[in-house]
């Protein structure tokens, strides 16, 4: 009757010790604290997007790059600036890339797809968001350079185009560079 009890006992503690058992419970618990911050990593389908449409402005292709963007998107710079409407949007980067850039192009990018299912303040969007990091490195029509760190924020409509795009940079050293 001891052994046998002995058997149960050991047999018990290894049940309740399984490392696999412990990985289930980690997982789940993951996957519940994710739901409770309100956003779970996205689809990189939306990185591709905007890193494609990011791609296409560094080479000059202003059609190109603005072709991911909804007819009703809204560009904002970190310091308070907008761009409204896909056409306001496009005639910027297009007399910006003939007038004043002479080139453009980005390093070291990071991106990150995440989905915002619960706003986490008044007045934030829910659904797809990408998160952009980079270096950007401009030649100037002035002759001059600039480069720098960026992060853009891009949000995503019901049909996968961008609607918002939010970017934060230092105009000081653009101004800079675009003198004469």
């Amino acid at each position: 009757m001891k052994q046998m009890i002995t058997v149960l006992l050991c047999g018990s503690l290894l049940f309740a010790c399984n490392p696999s058992e412990k990985k289930d419970d980690e997982s789940n618990q993951q996957k519940t604290n994710e739901t409770d911050r309100g956003y779970v990593f996205g689809d990189d389908k939306y990185k591709d997007i905007a890193n494609t449409s990011m791609n296409a402005l560094s080479t000059g292709d202003v059609d190109g790059y603005i072709a991911a963007y909804a007819d009703n998107a809204i560009f904002r710079w970190s310091g308070g600036d907008s761009l409204n409407g896909k056409a306001a949007i496009n005639d910027y980067w297009k007399k910006r890339r003939v007038e004043v850039v002479d080139s453009l192009t980005y390093s070291n990018q990071v991106w990150l797809p995440i989905k915002v299912e619960k706003p986490m303040t008044d007045g934030q969007l829910t659904g797809n968001y990408v998160l952009g990091w980079n270096m950007v490195h401009a030649k100037y029509k002035s002759g001059k350079s600039m480069s720098q760190r960026m992060h853009m924020v891009f949000h995503f409509d019901a049909n996968d185009k961008i609607d918002r795009v939010t970017q934060y940079l230092d105009r000081v050293p653009i101004n800079a560079a675009q003198s004469k």
